[in-house]
């Protein structure tokens, strides 16, 4: 089994270099302190991006998140969102990439004074790791879709742990992804705390009834560029679609469901909680969907 960050295996990154606070280096000499913010207390913020002929995918959203983020941890970088662009772009031509490349773009507060908690014993010099790697989704997943166990880990709201900052701590998710595992699942489906589906442990959840797209609040969930594109399609092309507080009674009627993410775009699910949902997969909600989506990169990237 496999969740929605399984990818095909490529050649190609074998020998990639990797951006580390402005130094371009081997993969396998891409280093940072034992004594660096995040990786001591996950102190820091991140972003997934996809090249696509050419172009970094909805950048300027995705840009505009992690600088939310960045404030909201109080940490700055010293670099514009246009001079952090040319370091990526700096990054992808020293890879030689044009296309089909994942990229993790990487902000912690770098090098303390000493192993502890208070952000104000910093050296003052955040750590940025730029990876950029050639990755697609494993194409076996889009007839094979996700199983989905619920979780007993809830997400949070944003005066706890705010699900959507892009926050490196990320244990609570690994929680409940490993305790999906344990049920059988492939990916965690996630409850909020009023006991209402929420999103899953890497990606926004959606499904489909009677033809009627159905999706969380957003209060609980990631900020997630895809899911807001998804909503974003259906009003566009006039789909019908609700924002809402749905149980799990609920989400066990439907004919079809789908996550999505930077990574995977739209992942179908096959089952949820061992119930396996009516549609064929990919569903035709989904199928609709996903082409609309494809086409929105397309025209995100320039392609005619």
């Amino acid at each position: 089994m496999a969740g929605s960050q399984d990818f095909a295996a490529d050649p190609r990154n074998a020998d990639l270099k990797v951006y580390v606070s402005g130094e371009l280096v081997p993969k396998d000499q891409a280093r940072v302190s034992v004594f660096d913010a995040g990786f001591v207390l996950g102190d820091g913020v991140w972003e997934g991006l996809r090249l696509h002929h050419g172009r970094l995918l909805f950048l300027e959203t995705h840009l505009e998140r992690l600088y939310a983020g960045l404030k909201d941890i109080a940490l700055d970088i010293g670099l514009t969102p246009a001079e952090l662009t040319a370091e990526i772009q700096r990054t992808l031509a020293a890879n030689g990439m044009e296309h089909g490349a994942h990229l993790r773009l990487m902000v912690t507060r770098g090098e303390k004074k000493a192993v502890n908690q208070d952000p104000r014993n910093w050296l003052g010099k955040p750590t940025i790791v730029i990876t950029a790697e050639y990755k697609e989704p494993s194409p076996e997943i889009l007839t094979r879709g996700l199983a989905l166990a619920t979780s007993s880990i809830l997400c949070t709201p944003a005066e706890m742990f705010d699900m959507r900052l892009n926050s490196h701590s990320r244990l609570a998710l690994i929680r409940a992804l490993l305790d999906a595992i344990e049920k059988g699942g492939d990916e965690a489906l996630m409850l909020d705390p009023n006991g209402f589906v929420s999103s899953c442990n890497a990606t926004n959840f959606f499904w489909v009834k009677d033809s009627r797209v159905m999706t969380s609040t957003g209060d609980y969930c990631f900020n997630g560029v895809t899911r807001a594109n998804v909503i974003a399609l259906c009003r566009r092309h006039g789909i019908p679609i609700t924002l809402g507080d749905f149980d799990l009674g609920d989400v066990a009627e439907a004919d079809e469901a789908f996550v999505t993410g930077t990574f995977g775009g739209l992942t179908p699910v096959r089952s949820i909680d061992g119930h396996t949902l009516p549609e064929a997969l990919p569903g035709p909600m989904t199928q609709r969907l996903r082409a609309a989506y494809e086409a929105l990169k397309d025209e995100d990237a320039g392609v005619a």
